[in-house]
């Protein structure tokens, strides 16, 4: 009996609903006090990943095994990124601003599950239809999930990290994109050789994604993660003394143009990781659909090492500079693969997903800056940019039709080039600059650590004392006020002990103690 009593008071305790107007200690955790919400959201990150990388190998195999063309598998990666907008601006979102990040992070997952169970149907069916249901109630799921986490760790813990956090949080999204590949090539096809066979792999692997992410729903659920309200994000905007956040949500222009740079990286990063087993298949000889897959996993280890690397700069370099840095390597090494063949070209490309590794989380970190009580609002818009991965693979799929892959890739060009543009005005408009740099130089969070650790050990009884007024000190008529800078009481002084309460009046250059106690040898 008293274990149920416990067991109801643990629910009853956990609310699901924020109350925006009011600030909390959220607003400056320290770096120790971030450290569980970061690590239970990094879960997330390693999941869409991981199911990000399965796309990307599902896409090609489903060319062969349900007979489609290039252009038509494509219908993947739309399923999967156009959900991003419904849910980044709509249902989610509106879940976000009215109840907090603890919902949408629950509803993100049940949506995931959800998804994960409809493969077992079209895989029984053979549906090329099906799977794409199945991806876009899973794209919706992820999301969700994306329009939450990536603002939460962008504000959970001291603003000036808040690049370095969630680039390490996406160090781990592409881990997951490197094991999905792998998976895919040894899992999936390897025995069955792109048989309908393979289809029943699908299956059981997605049911297994389904009841994990529906545990992981109740872990969430149950764990006491700090709730960011609005007025903790003002806070935060308002002690750097950034007056971008009083601005209306439709005059926020850095936030559009982060959001269209969003949109035009991602739809080229998809198309890229979409078509790159068509890529090397074709550009490299006696290469099978299999192998394709083992150099697409070695070219996602390149994305999760640019990532962790990219992390490290960051804390050395303004995110900015580096953001430019890595998008003009892009634009060279992308430009490179349209003509280079064999192993040449397979380098190229891998070049390519190595730079790419630190953009999307730098683009919603940046572009989330200064936005204060906009911020959930304003992730929405930045996240919707993945739509960006439902429109650009269908044009390189086209385009790979027509002419070939290698050439094909002159579309992501394109688009990387238009992303380019925000690195560019980051880094040399004053507008934007000037924003990302005063979030990026605040102290809050910072100093409370030290703080903290004062208290810490007030605590544990190495330092036990505590400020007087020095009205008080006055009153008992000890010293003259002009003398008086601190006053303070303490039971145990370094190289002495106190019988009891003695007050010491710190004068400038001297320590006195009055006539209350016997005197101390110090």
């Amino acid at each position: 009996m008293g274990a149920s009593n416990k067991l109801k008071a643990v629910f009853h305790k956990r609310s699901l609903k924020a109350d925006n107007s009011q600030r909390t200690p959220a607003s400056e955790l320290t770096l120790r006090q971030s450290l569980l919400p970061l690590c239970l959201v990094t879960i997330l990150f390693f999941l869409w990943g991981f199911a990000y990388g399965l796309l990307d190998t599902l896409n090609k195999h489903f060319q062969t095994t349900l007979h489609i063309s290039k252009a038509r598998s494509s219908g993947l990666q739309a399923a999967y990124f156009g959900a991003y907008p419904l849910a980044s601006l709509g249902y989610a979102n509106w879940i976000l601003r009215r109840f907090g990040y603890k919902p949408v992070f629950m509803f993100g997952l049940c949506l995931y599950g959800i998804g994960a169970l409809f493969m077992w149907p079209a895989g029984l069916k053979r549906s090329f239809g099906g799977f794409c249901g199945a991806t876009f109630v899973i794209g919706s799921g992820l999301g969700s999930l994306e329009t939450a986490a990536n603002p939460y760790l962008a504000v959970v813990g001291p603003p000036r990290y808040s690049e370095l956090r969630i680039n390490i949080a996406q160090g781990f999204n592409a881990i997951g994109t490197v094991i999905g590949p792998v998976l895919g090539s040894y899992a999936f096809f390897k025995e069955t050789n792109d048989s309908v066979a393979s289809l029943k792999n699908v299956q059981w692997v997605y049911l297994a994604i389904a009841i994990f992410v529906f545990c992981l729903a109740g872990v969430f659920y149950i764990s006491p993660l700090p709730e960011i309200t609005d007025s903790d994000m003002q806070f935060q905007v308002t002690e750097t003394h950034v007056d971008q956040a009083d601005k209306s949500f439709w005059k926020q222009y850095t936030l559009f143009h982060a959001a269209f740079a969003q949109f035009c990286y991602t739809g080229s990063q998809v198309a890229i990781a979409g078509y790159f087993i068509n890529y090397v298949t074709e550009t490299r000889s006696n290469t099978s659909s299999a192998l394709g897959a083992k150099y697409l996993a070695g070219a996602q280890g390149c994305f999760a090492a640019g990532r962790f690397s990219g992390s490290l700069l960051m804390k050395f370099i303004k995110p900015r500079k580096v953001l430019l840095f890595y998008m003009c390597a892009i634009i060279a090494f992308c430009s490179a693969a349209i003509t280079q063949r064999q192993n040449t070209g397979l380098a190229m490309l891998m070049l390519t997903l190595f730079f790419e590794s630190i953009i999307f989380p730098t683009l919603v970190a940046l572009g989330i800056r200064g936005l204060g009580r906009h911020t959930k609002r304003g992730s929405g818009w930045i996240v919707a940019g993945v739509a960006g991965g439902a429109c650009v693979p269908p044009l390189l799929g086209e385009t790979a039709d027509l002419h070939d892959t290698a050439f094909a890739m002159l579309v992501p060009v394109i688009f990387f080039v238009a992303s380019w543009t925000y690195g560019v005005c980051v880094n040399f408009v004053p507008h934007y600059r000037d924003t990302a740099d005063k979030i990026g130089q605040s102290e809050i969070g910072v100093n409370n650590e030290e703080h903290n650790q004062k208290d810490d050990l007030e605590k544990a009884g190495v330092v036990e004392s505590e400020e007087v007024e020095k009205d008080a000190a006055l009153a008992e008529g000890l010293v003259p006020s002009a003398s008086v800078e601190r006053v303070c009481t303490s039971q145990k002084i370094r190289g002495g002990e106190l019988s009891g309460p003695s007050p010491l009046i710190i004068l400038q250059d001297e320590v006195v103690t009055t006539s209350l106690s016997p005197s101390i040898a110090i």
